[in-house]
């Protein structure tokens, strides 16, 4: 069986009291709910674990505050079965929060309870920590994380083990040595603007240093995740989902990370099937949508057994492209090709190829306050890869400039039998995909000459290589723009395609 994850932070009971509400109050402008139903739910550090639980056939404990009263009560009963729970014993009541919902509209939220601290005996967390092939930590601002005897603890097993820390506002700072920090936008400090990635980008910088982890997240929501390590940035842009409740997008985000680092995943990789784990939880309803079954079972229409904690596999998970549907739905490599070009550029309608009418685009959207989009490469042989990078590259801004490598420069960085297709025929099949609004050929064996020209705001590649290692690195930067990494599709390169051809015409002539 495989090593726990352990839930450290504070659980609160969640109640969902739905009806319907079609009349106001004699005495007041306030609408009279009609309660049909009440529908309790572990929330805070408590729904993280639930959620971990439901996603992966490795067992999770969930260590929390407990008082001896019926909320507390309620909440160990809630999850009998799916989640074990090692109480901390504590004064006063559970902390309560009740949703008043008319259809699926909250109408008013009513906060009770709460509970006293340590200090506590934690010989039975001390074991449950040295036990645990992860540790995720929920912090709600609750006071559990403020205790220096448990800190003590955590930052011992931040040496051993992936922790992950959820932060709060009202909060305390995560132990040094975090594998990977959660904030969202809000908590990072930054502002969910058109230059979200930007903002993001400094938080995390900042945070990572401040706090002394290994790696810093910021969740953006609809845009996705900013990711800082000791590689540099990495974006990962989430699929986008019509509706849906982000209510404990959260928690499913930081849940998913720990159990993807606890099955030996990347930190890059962890947090892209964080993002879709994520998205898929609030395309399936959100927190509102966990329900529990008469038999004691829990569900999500969005929450999969082993969706992101199973066992390593080399295929990187898919990533949503702009403009696509919620999850379930079409791979980005698998979008429509686009047969018209609105926009032009220095000659008119744009030619595949064309740098001159490339950097015109780049001038064109940045005049009127877009966000110019460029990544570059060979691009030999067009794989699942690159579509995937493409897509995510294209999500970051309003228009996507691939610079690709000419013939002659291919040649010298793969030899003479390269490329396998010429720079035409690239160009043009580059310029067919959905996500790419142009493409400019350069003769160097690298960009910077035609970066110089089209000073993007944002340059990516893909997920193999390290953002600050980027020898263009310092060259963006110089005009404020931003240099990311995104999600590749493992295994696909156009190497290992002309490889595997070698070996088919040898066998077929043999």
């Amino acid at each position: 069986m495989s090593a726990p994850l352990l839930v450290i932070g504070d659980a609160l009971l969640d109640v969902d009291v739905d009806g319907s509400a079609s009349r106001l109050c004699p005495d007041a402008p306030a609408p009279v709910l009609d309660a049909t139903d009440e529908r309790p739910r572990p929330g805070g550090a408590a729904l993280a674990a639930l959620l971990a639980a439901l996603s992966s056939s490795r067992p999770v404990r969930l260590v929390t505050p407990l008082g001896d009263d019926a909320s507390s009560r309620r909440l160990v009963e809630l999850l009998a079965g799916t989640v074990e729970v090692v109480g901390l014993p504590t004064t006063g009541e559970m902390p309560r929060k009740t949703r008043m919902l008319a259809g699926d509209r909250p109408l008013l939220r009513l906060d009770t309870g709460g509970l006293g601290g340590g200090p506590w005996d934690l010989d039975a967390v001390a074991a449950e920590l040295g036990a645990a092939g992860a540790v995720l930590v929920a912090d709600y601002g609750r006071g559990t994380t403020a205790d220096p005897d448990l800190r003590a603890l955590l930052t011992d097993a931040a040496r051993r083990v992936p922790l992950v820390w959820d932060p709060h506002p009202k909060g305390t700072d995560p132990v040094p040595g975090a594998s990977l920090v959660t904030p969202n936008l809000a908590e990072a400090g930054a502002t969910a603007g058109s230059d979200w990635l930007s903002t993001a980008s400094r938080a995390a910088a900042d945070l990572r240093e401040r706090w002394a982890a290994e790696a810093v997240v910021v969740t953006a929501g609809a845009h996705g995740a900013l990711l800082r390590s000791a590689a540099g940035n990495a974006a990962v842009p989430a699929r986008a989902a019509s509706g849906g409740d982000p209510c404990g997008a959260g928690d499913r985000f930081a849940a998913a990370a720990a159990l993807a680092l606890a099955s030996g995943r990347a930190l890059d990789d962890a947090v892209s099937a964080a993002v879709a784990a994520a998205s898929s939880f609030v395309g399936g309803g959100g927190a509102g949508a966990v329900r529990r079954a008469d038999d004691g079972t829990w569900h999500h229409p969005g929450v999969h057994r082993d969706s992101t904690g199973g066992p390593h596999r080399s295929d990187r998970p898919a990533m949503g492209a702009h403009r696509q549907p919620a999850a379930p739905g079409p791979d980005p490599s698998e979008g429509p090709l686009r047969s018209d070009r609105s926009a032009t550029g220095a000659h008119g309608q744009l030619i595949p190829g064309d740098a001159d009418a490339a950097v015109a685009l780049a001038e064109e959207v940045r005049g009127r306050g877009g966000r110019v989009v460029a990544t570059g490469g060979c691009f030999d042989l067009l794989h699942a890869g690159h579509a995937r990078t493409l897509a995510a590259a294209r999500a970051l801004g309003d228009v996507l400039i691939v610079c690709l490598n000419s013939d002659a420069s291919v040649a010298r960085l793969k030899g003479p039998a390269r490329p396998i297709v010429g720079q035409s025929d690239r160009a043009e099949l580059l310029a067919a995909l959905a996500c790419v609004d142009a493409v400019a050929v350069f003769d160097e064996d690298d960009p910077q000459a035609l970066l110089a020209r089209l000073r993007p705001d944002v340059w990516v590649k893909g997920g193999d290589y390290a953002a600050d290692d980027l020898p263009e690195a310092p060259l963006v930067r110089s005009w404020g723009g931003e240099v990311v990494a995104v999600p590749y599709h493992a295994g696909r390169s156009s190497t290992r395609l002309v490889s595997q051809a070698a070996r088919s015409i040898e066998g077929a002539s043999a």
